[in-house]
């Protein structure tokens, strides 16, 4: 699967610019991304009465072609601006507008609102009354559309410049932007719909997509399809769901290795007590090793952590290894799965504004591919590549989920997969699982539906 690109306010521009410099012109990318916002509004919305407001800027230009389409699908459309298009291609959609334009204080609500104020690039948030406005609008429609991003959203970090309304839709164009998958904005874009207006576009930050699993063969056996090895320690039950996770996402050989004897479900996943962990994991049979989840703090824990990291093979680190790993650089293939809390305690003094920028950041200085788990999680490899993940289920928020996903992480470097590659391919197991599991799901529950997304 083609891995769809994510463009920064600064990439979107400098692909504009090269569809502009290679013949095509801008006023034809407003027409067809005007086309797109009234096509989506009106496929989504239907025949009701619609108010578009339009910033003096391309993105008002976009708000005006919008309305003259939807106008001549016959319905009642009014226009309110921010003020008049000075030149250019947004100039000419306002001459190209034959109803009246009032001010936005002077606007009537409509059920569907068309926000077209401003879209990518913006900097700095809306002026109180101007927020107050756009807010008091937004709450009188039955359905609120925002071109390209709601107004008051920073492009890059899915930061809220100033209060902003939630949207039913938005309507980007080429391709989506941070925003749109970063909280908080994410979470107030609504279904969000891709206009193609022919520009080309390729960036370093791509979306989670379904991964490109092959099915076992007739030859595979259980070593060919993965063996995961999971560390136990103080807490047995996480370190049972991050092998159950392992199991359920394809592994063919899950070896849990625990410090004394314990007995559980499934019969199907191996217990082993090692009482010389450097000697059990010196089985070159094993294709990864998960540890952290469960694992304890202590002495005995920070020498299990220290075995899997000598042992050199390829390594999941979760939950208690994070607070244990400490400042040190990974050579090993690695891949480290923390949350806000242990990510702001491994990595204190990265602070950059995005959590994309956060996110490679942390594995340039590691080595390790970043797992920056969250409602918008990051996958960041030490060579800035970086994906997004889209808005996983709100009931992943529940004990032992992030051990089923680094088990399950586990499992798709077991099976051959490069880190990167690896990380991203749990993620989305993991998200589709949760999304098949519907509501208030146990994490024993949420393993057992990552077979069904394979």
């Amino acid at each position: 699967m083609t891995a769809r690109p994510i463009l920064t306010a600064a990439e979107m521009r400098a692909a504009e610019e090269r569809a502009i410099a290679g013949g095509t012109p801008v006023e034809l990318l407003m027409e067809r991304a005007g086309f797109g916002v009234a096509e989506a509004a009106w496929r989504f919305a239907g025949p009701l009465k619609t108010l578009v407001l339009c910033g003096p800027g391309n993105n008002g230009g976009d708000g005006y072609v919008a309305a003259r389409y939807l106008a001549q699908r016959g319905m009642d459309v009014r226009v309110a601006a921010l003020g008049e298009p000075k030149a250019g291609a947004a100039a000419a959609a306002r001459a190209a507008w034959a109803g009246p334009v009032v001010s936005i204080d002077e606007a009537r609500p409509a059920p569907i609102l068309v926000d077209a104020l401003f879209g990518t690039g913006l900097s700095r948030g809306l002026n109180n009354a101007l927020a107050a406005r756009l807010a008091s609008l937004a709450e009188a429609a039955r359905i609120r559309v925002a071109v390209d991003l709601p107004s008051g959203v920073e492009t890059d970090t899915g930061a809220l410049l100033t209060g902003v309304p939630r949207f039913d839709l938005t309507v980007t164009f080429a391709t989506l932007k941070p925003a749109h998958l970063l909280q908080p904005s994410a979470a107030l874009c609504g279904r969000i719909v891709t206009v193609d207006i022919g520009i080309e576009a390729q960036a370093p930050l791509t979306v989670i997509g379904r991964p490109a699993l092959r099915p076992p063969s007739p030859q595979d056996h259980k070593y060919t399809r993965g063996l995961v090895a999971v560390i136990g320690g103080a807490m047995p039950g996480a370190s049972e769901l991050a092998a159950l996770g392992a199991a359920h996402a394809g592994a063919g050989y899950v070896l849990l290795l625990e410090a004394e004897p314990r007995f559980g479900q499934p019969h199907a996943i191996v217990r082993r007590v090692a009482a010389d962990l450097a000697k059990a994991l010196a089985d070159q049979r094993i294709g990864a090793l998960v540890v952290g989840p469960g694992l304890g703090r202590d002495a005995d824990a920070g020498k299990a952590l220290q075995a899997a990291i000598e042992s050199g093979r390829a390594l999941v680190i979760d939950g208690d290894a994070l607070h244990l790993l400490g400042p040190r650089r990974l050579t090993a293939p690695a891949i480290l799965t923390p949350h806000e809390g242990e990510f702001r305690a491994l990595f204190p003094d990265v602070k950059h504004a995005s959590k994309v920028e956060r996110a490679r950041a942390a594995a340039a200085r590691s080595g390790a591919v970043i797992v920056y788990k969250g409602a918008d999680t990051v996958v960041a490899a030490p060579d800035r590549r970086a994906a997004l993940a889209g808005e996983a289920s709100v009931w992943l928020s529940t004990a032992g989920t992030g051990d089923v996903l680094a088990g399950a992480i586990g499992a798709m470097l077991a099976r051959g997969l490069a880190p990167f590659e690896a990380a991203q391919a749990g993620v989305w197991l993991h998200g589709e699982a949760a999304r098949r599991a519907g509501k208030a799901f146990l994490a024993d529950d949420l393993a057992r539906h990552l077979s069904d997304c394979l």
